[in-house]
């Protein structure tokens, strides 16, 4: 019987090994090789970029105020034990009977506010000084824009489609040029660093100007208007509270309500005199600010630095890319 001839090889004869692309060091090489005069050429461009960016921006000094808040606990045992027996009556004067809380939270979210900005820059006149791009000093008045082709298009648009739209708070206020309120208290809000330590509850307010003594003057400005301002509001409030608990006291009879009345309109009196007389009311100023000596920005090594390995990275990727287009091009069509 015949047997069928065994396979003299003792493995399956192997199958045909497809060998995929490979990308090796040496092909990346010479493609560096032969690219490095662009390469080269594109780093040395975006460097001398970034080198004539770094000499020619502004500088940038800031100056800081250190403070601390000054609200001390006013009547803390007395006014406690009084909050304990006739609380309802003192809320309702809008008095404070636990102690401080609150007080540099207020103070600082009454710094940052949008309202305090825009009586600051009105008071002061300083958005000539925020905008001098737009003011004429010679004249003395507003540089008086003409709108482009594209917004005269776009307002005329919105005058035939949307008759009933609102305009805008420029076209409303800025009839001589000037630039808006909203504009300037974005101005002020991008130059004023506010920052709190917590461990030592110390506050830092900063302003960031080209002018250096302008800069340390408006930091410690902005903190002496702020103290007068809070002041104000205080003896005002404080005012009013004891205005209501006399004609509470007016109208009580019972003797132990009038005691309680008596003490809580004596401590907002010493309220309102202390007030009257610290005019570090909300902060008091640890280290006043200074004109600066040395610019914070613009950080002119760093910036040379990314200028070089942006400029190394863009004519590597530039390189290859080109690279990758040739090779497509080489490849024969295989469109029949």
């Amino acid at each position: 019987m015949n047997q069928p001839p065994q396979n003299p090889y003792p493995y399956p004869p192997p199958y045909p090994v497809q060998m995929e692309d490979e990308i090796s060091l040496i092909d990346l090489w010479r493609v560096l090789t032969k690219r490095k005069t662009s390469i080269l050429l594109i780093t040395l461009l975006t460097t001398l970029g970034a080198i004539i960016y770094a000499l020619t921006a502004p500088a940038i000094y800031r100056a800081e105020v250190l403070m601390v808040s000054a609200q001390s606990e006013k009547g803390g045992g007395g006014m406690a034990a009084l909050a304990s027996q006739f609380g309802g009556l003192a809320g309702m004067a809008g008095i404070s009977l636990g102690g401080a809380g609150g007080g540099t939270e207020t103070a600082l979210a009454v710094l940052q506010s949008r309202s305090f900005a825009q009586q600051y820059i009105q008071e002061r006149n300083l958005k000539p000084l925020l905008f001098p791009e737009q003011w004429d000093q010679e004249k003395g008045q507003w540089i008086i824009q003409e709108p482009s082709l594209f917004t005269t298009t776009i307002q005329s648009l919105k005058q035939n489609l949307l008759p009933e739209a609102p305009t805008t708070g420029r076209e409303r206020e800025n009839s001589d040029g000037s630039p808006s309120d909203w504009e300037a208290y974005k101005v002020i809000q991008g130059m004023t660093k506010v920052s709190t330590d917590k461990k030592t509850g110390m506050v830092t307010l900063a302003i960031e100007l080209t002018d250096p003594y302008q800069a340390a003057r408006w930091a410690n400005d902005a903190v002496e208007r702020l103290n007068a301002h809070m002041r104000r509001q205080a003896i005002e409030e404080t005012k009013r509270s004891i205005h209501f608990l006399e004609e509470e006291l007016a109208r009580t009879s019972l003797v132990n309500a009038q005691n309680i009345l008596y003490n809580l309109i004596e401590e907002q009196t010493k309220n309102v005199m202390l007030a009257n007389v610290r005019d570090e009311y909300a902060f008091k100023i640890i280290d006043p600010a200074v004109p600066p000596e040395e610019r914070i920005k613009p950080k002119r090594k760093l910036i040379v630095i990314l200028g070089f390995v942006l400029g190394l990275m863009l004519g590597i990727f530039i390189a290859f890319f080109r690279n990758f287009l040739e090779n497509q091009g080489r490849v024969p069509e295989q469109v029949e």
